[in-house]
């Protein structure tokens, strides 16, 4: 009995030093590792609470927040997109029920402009209406003028090919006075151009109007040099290709 309990005691002795040996072992073997993997921790931790902080600032949210840019589309619906300093779509609004429609119908908010409007311009319910005959307007404005040159482009080549489409600039100015109206700027610029022919003409009957129809009004008082002809980014039905300044200043 006095062999079995010394032998016992020997094993954990032995289980012990075993432990205590390959534990230096590890300890010599990952040291280098363990301080990278603590370098880089830290590392990760800076950086997301750096992160954390911009996106919780007041000032980052504001940035975030803040349109830079607005587009405006407008056929039957209008729609009017507001965009950040980082290409974002950060406000999706309908200027008419159609408009509103297609603003719950396809889910753009928060993403790239260029995909908002690629999806905005392919959806059905523009899509038929261009194959109805009507027109498609793509208004640029913004305070950041590089912006505006480059969604400009972009919209261009997001309609290239279509018939009856057109893509102008509008100051940004005018995205007050258009909000006033309860216009989009796409709308108000059609408003203006049609006041100047028809004093008669009123922001509540543009409003209730079609991109073709307010077309053709004007085309009937004033067929020479009209804003829409002027402005077609694309083929028109003429088959002419036309840049996007009339001298208007839009």
């Amino acid at each position: 009995m006095s062999n079995n309990i010394k032998e016992t005691f020997n094993k954990i002795h032995a289980e012990e030093e075993l432990k205590i040996k390959t534990k230096a072992f590890l300890a010599r073997k990952t040291d280098n590792y363990k301080k990278r993997r603590v370098s880089f921790k830290y590392q990760t931790i800076a950086i997301t609470a750096c992160l954390f902080l911009f996106i919780l600032s007041a000032g980052g949210l504001k940035l975030y927040f803040t349109p830079t840019s607005v587009i405006s589309i407008d056929i039957n619906p209008s729609v009017e997109l507001g965009i950040n300093m980082f290409d974002r779509i950060i406000s999706v609004k309908g200027y008419n029920d159609d408009g509103n429609e297609l603003a719950d119908l396809v889910d753009v908010k928060y993403t790239n402009y260029k995909y908002g409007l690629e999806q905005l311009v392919n959806s059905q319910t523009v899509t038929q209406c261009l194959s109805n005959n009507g027109a498609l307007s793509i208004t640029v404005a913004g305070s950041n003028q590089k912006q505006c040159n480059d969604i400009l482009s972009n919209a261009k080549n997001c309609t290239s090919g279509q018939q009856n489409a057109y893509c102008h600039m509008a100051n940004y100015s005018q995205i007050e006075s258009a909000h006033q109206c309860g216009l989009s700027v796409g709308k108000y610029m059609a408003y203006l151009e049609l006041k100047a022919l028809d004093s008669s003409i009123t922001p509540e009957e543009i409003s209730g109007m079609t991109m073709r129809e307010i077309r053709d009004r004007i085309n009937s008082i004033s067929p020479e040099d009209t804003y829409y002809q002027d402005e077609y980014c694309n083929q028109n039905e003429h088959g002419h290709t036309n840049g996007h300044g009339h001298g208007h200043g839009y």
